[in-house]
């Protein structure tokens, strides 16, 4: 009888019986097995052959070493078991159980199926009670067996995916361990030193490896999952196995095979942006919303839509790790857009191993550089704050020559109905104003162009909210916008600023920027009343006393309308750009960049009424009363001096001026077409005007004194001291009623 040494495997850690033997020897004794049980009519064959196409197991079920519902039963010749001694049948049955052992069933110990599944064995009743109750503690070994054989001729196919793919050639190195330990049971065996009892002690920490190792890919199978899923529960039986270590080994082993194919799709994305999952395994999703190749809609779509994080593909073992691993590869997607050659410094291969967690120091390192690259490309090679500059100087009225010099040139024209305004002379206009102003010093002037949006403010806030900036086609266009309302300005920019720029971003600038152009019209509109005070000076007496009410409902408005304006240009976006420029100067990646400009935008709309739409519908109604008043005062001021003209022809010339009295008549606003003498009625118009206006601001002021406590109230608290500086409005809140207060932003 040999010496045997007892071992643990390594892989399965099941007790090994090593014997000096040559490995020719093995492989001649399991091929003369395979053929001898070939001859009984069950073909078998090695585990270790080529990989078969799909299909083949379907065709060809005994071409792996497992149990298949309707085998024959191995054999012609059937002892009748019960008629021998017990001796005699403890070495039939341990013959037998060594086959099954290897998927092959015998005639005492016969397997049971159901639905083409194992679920146990039938041991014959001619077997001693003796015996078939230690058969019964070995054979869930087979049971184990068969479950992982099955698992690895389902996942031994292309459409499996590469991660159960790699599981499957690991399973398969395990199994042929397990397959050498059946070898070695077998040599002692033939020596006649084997007994049930030695099986079962030899087989137990096999049959406890191969216990987790079955019920995990059952759930795998079970629960249909593979890639990233996957590794996250041989991750989660790995922590679950804390107090087994052969088992928690196995796992490890598992694991770190099965991450392979995982890791490499991961290399190449964090080292060069390239998603490689054609088996949708990995957990970044190319979703290519737009064709490939520098595109001026490669904006936001491309930063916020294209590559997304699947969470349910992460692995465990980089859930603290997919944002970083999400922004690397995008940022190494825009570096190769860009034309520029992407060489990490350090590109070592990534292996995921349980105990040391290199992966993480190397995304890390690959996360560092790409942003460290492509923050330099924004910043430097193309000059983002030069361009954030010039959208200070044109969208948020920075470059005040350029503006007043702007509205002289278009003002007729965006006085015109908007389907009546011509794009092409307001662009030729544009173009001019650049040049003649100091703006043509601005390196980025020729990016900037022009829009008529068909929409007004509140439609394009309500965009804005929803994120859709686009004109749509099926939208509800306002053609009783006049250009003033519709204008805003566009800028252009390339690939990568566009990143920054989007539509998205151009949308918040085009609300501000139609906010305050139109409060800088507005004020522009009172500063040619106050210019027109010296022509009724030279009114009658009558006619200028009644203009008194009038200039001070002027000046009223100017101040409110001056002071509205100064907020928030000077308040509100002067001190958030101050804040956006320190921050420019820490951010460390595009996503911060990203961030502390939407900062500095959302602020920007927030802080001016914007993003409030009551308040916005009382400052945008608040100015229409200054417009609307603006025109009366003119129009009413054209009437009176008309009117001087007329008593000056009667007094010089009879009465042969009937066709000019016709012509200055037909001139005159509708209030004053059916008398020459329209005192009455200016006076009520000119006190209808100041009851609107005086109740909106009311409201406003109202509105703001009841918002929560905030950095935002305590700015327009400031604003409402300016306006009410002397207290007028406050007296006028508390002593008029609340339904005399004209309409409430509420």
């Amino acid at each position: 009888m040999s010496k045997r040494i007892v071992n643990i495997s390594p892989q399965l850690c099941s007790t090994k019986i090593a014997v000096t033997e040559d490995v020719s020897d093995v492989r001649e004794r399991i091929q003369a097995h395979v053929s001898r049980r070939s001859a009984s009519g069950i073909p078998a064959q090695s585990p270790e052959g080529l990989r078969r196409p799909v299909g083949v197991q379907q065709r060809r079920p005994y071409s792996q070493w497992g149990f298949t519902n309707g085998d024959p039963i191995a054999g012609s010749v059937h002892l009748n078991a019960a008629a021998i001694p017990i001796t005699s049948q403890e070495n039939i049955i341990l013959s037998e159980l060594l086959y099954t052992f290897i998927g092959i069933r015998g005639t005492y110990i016969v397997p049971e199926f159901q639905e083409d599944v194992l679920v146990g064995f039938k041991i014959s009743d001619q077997i001693h009670d003796t015996l078939r109750e230690i058969i019964r503690d070995i054979l869930p070994l087979a049971v184990y067996y068969s479950q992982i054989q099955r698992f690895v001729q389902q996942m031994d196919d292309l459409e499996s995916g590469p991660v159960l793919q790699a599981l499957s050639a690991a399973l398969n190195e395990l199994l042929h361990d397990y397959y050498m330990s059946v070898v070695q049971l077998e040599t002692d065996l033939q020596k006649e030193n084997l007994t049930l009892h030695k099986v079962l002690f030899f087989t137990r920490p096999t049959m406890a490896s191969m216990e987790v190792i079955a019920k995990a890919l059952k759930a795998i199978s079970d629960e249909n999952i593979r890639g990233g899923e996957v590794l996250t529960l041989l991750s989660d039986r790995i922590a679950n196995l804390t107090g087994d270590s052969a088992a928690r080994a196995t796992f490890i082993n598992l694991a770190q095979k099965a991450a392979v194919p995982y890791m490499e799709a991961l290399q190449a994305w964090i080292y060069k942006g390239v998603v490689s999952d054609p088996h949708n395994e990995f957990l970044i999703e190319d979703t290519e919303v737009v064709s490939k190749g520098l595109h001026d809609d490669y904006t936001m779509n491309y930063w916020e839509v294209r590559y997304i994080v699947r969470r349910e593909r992460i692995p465990r073992f980089l859930e603290n790790l997919s944002d970083i691993i999400l922004r690397t590869g995008k940022y190494l997607n825009v570096i190769r857009q860009c034309g520029k050659t992407i060489a990490p410094p350090r590109a070592e291969s990534l292996v995921y191993t349980h105990a040391n967690q290199n992966h993480v120091v190397l995304i890390n390192e690959a996360y560092n550089f790409a942003s460290r690259t492509l923050l330099d490309v924004l910043m430097k090679e193309n000059d983002l704050m030069g361009h954030l500059q010039s959208m200070k100087k044109y969208f948020l009225l920075q470059q005040g020559d350029f503006i007043m010099q702007f509205m002289d040139a278009c003002e007729e024209e965006l006085s015109k109905k908007i389907d009546a305004v011509q794009p092409v002379k307001l662009e030729n206009l544009l173009g001019l104003t650049l040049r003649l102003s100091s703006a043509r010093n601005d390196p980025y002037k020729e990016d900037l162009t022009m829009t008529l949006l068909s929409v007004d403010l509140f439609t394009q806030m309500s965009r804005l909210t929803n994120k859709d900036c686009s004109e749509l086609d099926d939208s509800v266009d306002n053609h009783d916008l006049i250009g003033l309302e519709s204008f805003a300005f566009q800028y252009s920019v390339k690939w990568p600023v566009s990143l920054i720029l989007n539509p998205f971003i151009i949308c918040k600038y085009q609300m501000l920027f139609r906010q305050l152009f139109y409060c800088k019209h507005v004020e522009r509109q009172l500063c040619k009343v106050w210019k027109s005070n010296k022509t009724a000076k030279k009114f009658a007496p009558e006619a200028a006393e009644l203009y008194r009410s009038a200039f001070t409902l002027r000046q009223r408005m100017m101040n409110a309308i001056q002071n509205i304006s100064y907020y928030m240009m000077v308040e509100v976006i002067e001190p958030n750009w101050h804040v956006l420029n320190q921050n420019m100067a820490t951010v460390e990646n595009v996503d911060d960049v990203l961030r502390v400009h939407e900062i500095f935008l959302d602020s920007c709309l927030k802080d001016c009424m914007l993003i409030n739409t009551d308040m916005l519908k009382s400052i945008t109604r608040l100015m229409k009363i200054c417009t609307q008043f603006c025109d009366f005062i003119q129009k009413s001021q054209r009437y009176f001096i008309d009117a001087e003209l007329t008593s000056m022809l009667k007094s010089f010339g009879g009465n042969d001026h009937s066709d000019w009295e016709y012509e200055m008549a037909a001139s005159q606003p509708s209030q004053a077409e059916s008398s020459m003498e329209p005192s009455e009625t200016f006076s009520e118009n000119v006190k209808r005007f100041d009851l609107e206006f005086t109740g909106l601001l009311i409201g406003l002021i109202k509105y703001i004194y009841d918002l929560p406590n905030d950095n935002a109230a305590d700015k327009l608290i400031n604003l409402v001291h300016r306006i009410n500086f002397n207290s007028f409005y406050s007296d006028q809140l508390i002593l008029c009623a609340k339904d005399s207060m004209g309409p409430s932003p509420k």
